[in-house]
């Protein structure tokens, strides 16, 4: 593959997640990644400024879709409503390869305290955007919090869901957040 082909950032996350299946996070250089995505270092460097970030690339874009989704959810909608809107905008941008790094991914992540706590971060980040759409819709900074927690945790596990195993190509991500945020909506009720 030449080195000045489109595609370079998803064909390092490609290369960089195979090699830490592969060899384990520890093991794995920069320059073997850069190499396994026909790329130079120095086209590693102009994506990504660690190879740890590798995994939580398209998190701003995730974080912008989320609280886009909830700012354009209809003006009536109640919190989870508009975590729900926000949900559905940044399902729409998941196709094939992420479902199919999901598995891979979460295996990385597993074997890495350094990874673990770097996908602690995102999971704060994305609930932070939420928290932040949802207060400038005027929702009380304490449900605006829980909101966007329970909007990041329907995220994961709709997420978890959807790449578990063979599914039909058409079944979308959407569905499975859905589910997911469902569940915890009747599980919040039962806490008392």
């Amino acid at each position: 593959m030449a080195r000045w082909e489109p595609g370079a950032r998803e064909r390092l996350v490609v290369a960089a997640v195979d090699l830490f299946t592969e060899q384990g996070y520890d093991a794995t250089t920069v320059a073997q990644i850069a190499e396994r995505a026909g790329v130079t270092k120095s086209t590693f460097f102009r994506h990504f400024p660690d190879k740890r970030e590798l995994l939580v690339a398209g998190q701003e874009t995730l974080s912008r879709l989320l609280a886009e989704g909830i700012a354009e959810a209809p003006e009536g909608a109640s919190p989870l409503e508009a975590v729900a809107a926000g949900l559905e905008r940044a399902s729409s941008a998941m196709g094939p390869m992420n479902r199919e790094l999901g598995p891979r991914l979460k295996a990385a992540v597993a074997t890495s305290a350094e990874l673990q706590e770097r996908d602690a971060l995102k999971s704060v980040g994305l609930a932070a955007a939420m928290t932040t759409a949802l207060v400038a819709r005027g929702v009380p900074d304490p449900t605006a919090h829980l909101a966007g927690e329970m909007g990041v945790l329907a995220f994961k596990r709709g997420y978890a869901e959807w790449s578990k195993g063979e599914r039909d190509p058409k079944d979308e991500l959407a569905r499975y957040t859905a589910a997911a945020l469902d569940e915890l909506r009747a599980a919040s009720t039962t806490l008392g």
